[in-house]
């Protein structure tokens, strides 16, 4: 039996916790409450209540908490300053009603503590009362285990993308595993990794030893932003073996999804034989996206054979691994193959989705059979699947690669009689289309069609639209288009820049400037920390070195050496030039010994 302060009115909702009971030796623990007093502040009116196996009330703590918060807190993330174990927030100066206020909580137990607490966290509008108590907490010493109770806050900061307030409350306390693993958690959980990284350089320094909780935190975050790549998973992977850490199940999970992911499915399954052998089975999400890298790759024997091999451990494969599978056949060509897994599908009552026709349909238009494609499209409406714009966007770009561009305008017909709205990655691949055969009036059309019917172009709509320009010979107004995205309020990405070099380097019209122009889209490129690339940079060599500046186009050359890009056949080849324009070819490239 326990005796605590009846719940009093506060502002914050009330958090209940299961009572857990306490070994007393059957003896009844009575906690007196505190005096009464005029403020809500000191509890007034405050009778004992006895508990038995019930709820256990918080309220009153509570309150105090948020009261004895200073008055600049009122953000629920703002962190107080810390105070000095001198000031006048020291227990030994508190008056007569918080002292025995806390005094009553005394016997609760820490469990109870970090349930309270975590019951704050879930909501990041509680946030603010959750540091409350943990300061109340460590202000009266009324639980021990504060690291606990601060990775506790660090981890819900972090999931509420507070992560600048999760570094400012981890300056609190000596950093210990735990609290290192919520940091290291919150950063990955925010995307990053650098600071993760860093935390765990900061780690071994202070002499603790990552574990497998961090690197599968970071990997985590790495596969769900898709920023994963198979140098980063490497690097990491090394890491690991340096730690001489045990690799568990889940970790080796999220190794093998992160490698299909990124593409490498030879690591995958160089990773998947791993965990085999040690008697692991990875999920089965991780195995799809083994069998969609295998796909991708081209590897559909051993696609099949992966699949295979999930039915016969006793799974039962669902839409999503028919669909992984599928998708490898339809990448290579393999109609019969593809149609033969569609038909496996219904046979063990697995339902085609959207996906499943979307890829059928795009097999039939690139095999040409425009009337299979039909079918498909009928079939899908039939089992109540209503064709997405992509569906339609791939038949788009199989009649674009088939040469027959007229075709685009009976598709989007036949689209919008279906009642499926065109989005902007249809009218993307439809600006494509006409821009390819040089159809700019058509192309234009579209694009007006677009932003009539309310959907904003992207870069990828911006650069298709002053590349075909700038492949028909239109360059003028590839640059008339190229401002108008700026002052539109679209950012041009490195393929923007690359596209406008490279018109520049056709044009071949030195004599106006050009070298010059080209060098401010390399300086408006690079200071946008964006890397030009190859074929954009022996451009800018040509450049130089149409305008008779052998200086500038060496300077190109250095800057490529800097920056990790790999000189070619044709980089050389231009430099060449640009010597012999300037007279200084036989002496600066190819030096005649005595």
């Amino acid at each position: 039996m326990l005796v605590l302060p009846p719940q009093l009115t506060s502002p914050f909702p009330s958090i209940h916790v299961n009572y857990l009971p306490l070994h007393l030796h059957r003896h009844h623990r009575v906690f007196q409450p505190p005096p009464s007093a005029a403020n809500p502040a000191t509890f007034s009116s405050v009778k004992p209540i006895i508990v038995e196996d019930g709820p256990m009330t918080f309220s009153p703590f509570k309150t105090a908490a948020m009261t004895s918060r200073p008055s600049s807190t009122s953000s629920p993330t703002h962190l107080p300053p810390i105070s000095d174990s001198n000031s006048a927030s020291s227990p030994t100066l508190l008056d007569s009603a918080e002292f025995q206020l806390a005094e009553s909580y005394r016997a609760v137990p820490a469990p109870l503590w970090h349930a309270l607490l975590k019951s704050l966290c879930s909501s990041s509008s509680s946030i603010g009362l959750a540091y409350a108590v943990v300061s109340w907490l460590q202000k009266h010493n009324l639980c021990f285990s504060y690291e606990l109770l601060y990775s506790i806050l660090i981890h819900a900061l972090g999931r509420s993308e507070k992560l600048y307030e999760a570094f400012l409350l981890s300056q609190r306390q000596v950093l210990t595993p735990l609290t290192y693993n919520a940091l290291i958690g919150a950063c990955a959980r925010n995307g990053d990794l650098e600071k993760a990284l860093n935390l765990m350089s900061r780690m071994r320094r202070d002499g603790f030893q990552p574990d497998f909780v961090n690197y599968s935190s970071i990997i985590r975050s790495l596969t769900r932003s898709n920023r994963i790549d198979s140098p980063i998973l490497q690097k990491l992977y090394s890491e690991i073996e340096s730690d001489k850490i045990e690799v568990d199940g889940h970790l080796l999970n999220d190794i093998i999804l992160g490698f299909s992911k990124a593409g490498d499915a030879t690591r995958a399954m160089h990773f998947l034989a791993v965990a085999q052998g040690n008697g692991l089975s990875p999920k089965s999400g991780t195995l799809v996206a083994v069998i969609l890298a295998l796909g991708n790759s081209g590897r559909t024997a051993e696609a099949e054979a992966l699949f295979e091999e999930i039915k016969e451990n006793g799974m039962e494969p669902r839409t999503r691994a028919y669909n992984a599978l599928l998708k490898g056949y339809v990448k290579t060509g393999s109609l019969k193959d593809a149609e033969f897994v569609v038909s496996e599908m219904e046979r063990s009552g697995v339902m085609p989705d959207e996906h499943t026709y979307s890829l059928l349909i795009d097999a039939y238009s690139h095999a040409g059979r425009w009337e299979s494609a039909r079918i498909m499209l009928k079939e899908m409406e039939a089992s109540n699947l209503q064709p997405s714009s992509y569906v339609y966007s791939r038949i788009l770009a199989s009649y674009r690669d088939k040469g027959e561009w007229q075709k685009s305008f009976q598709v989007l017909k036949e689209m919008k009689s279906s009642g499926v709205k065109p989005d902007r990655h249809f009218y993307n691949v439809m600006i494509d289309t006409f821009g390819k055969y040089h159809c700019l009036d058509h192309a234009m059309a579209t694009f007006e069609r677009m932003l009539s019917e309310g959907i904003r172009p992207d870069s990828v709509t911006w650069n298709t639209l002053i590349d075909c320009h700038c492949k028909s010979g239109r360059h003028d107004r590839a640059e008339e288009l190229f401002q108008e995205m700026q002052q539109g309020g679209y950012s041009p990405c490195i393929m923007t820049y690359n596209i406008m070099i490279n018109s520049m380097g056709a044009q071949e019209r030195w004599d106006q400037g050009l070298s010059d122009q080209a060098v401010n889209a390399f300086r408006m490129m690079t200071a946008e920390g964006l890397t030009p690339s190859l074929l954009a940079l022996n451009s800018l060599i040509n450049a130089f070195g149409e305008d008779r500046r052998d200086a500038e186009a060496f300077a190109v050359l250095q800057y490529m050496k800097e920056n990790g890009v790999e000189p070619d056949v044709v980089t050389y080849t231009t430099l060449m030039k640009a010597l012999i324009r300037v007279d200084k070819f036989q002496k600066d490239f190819w030096p005649v010994h005595p």
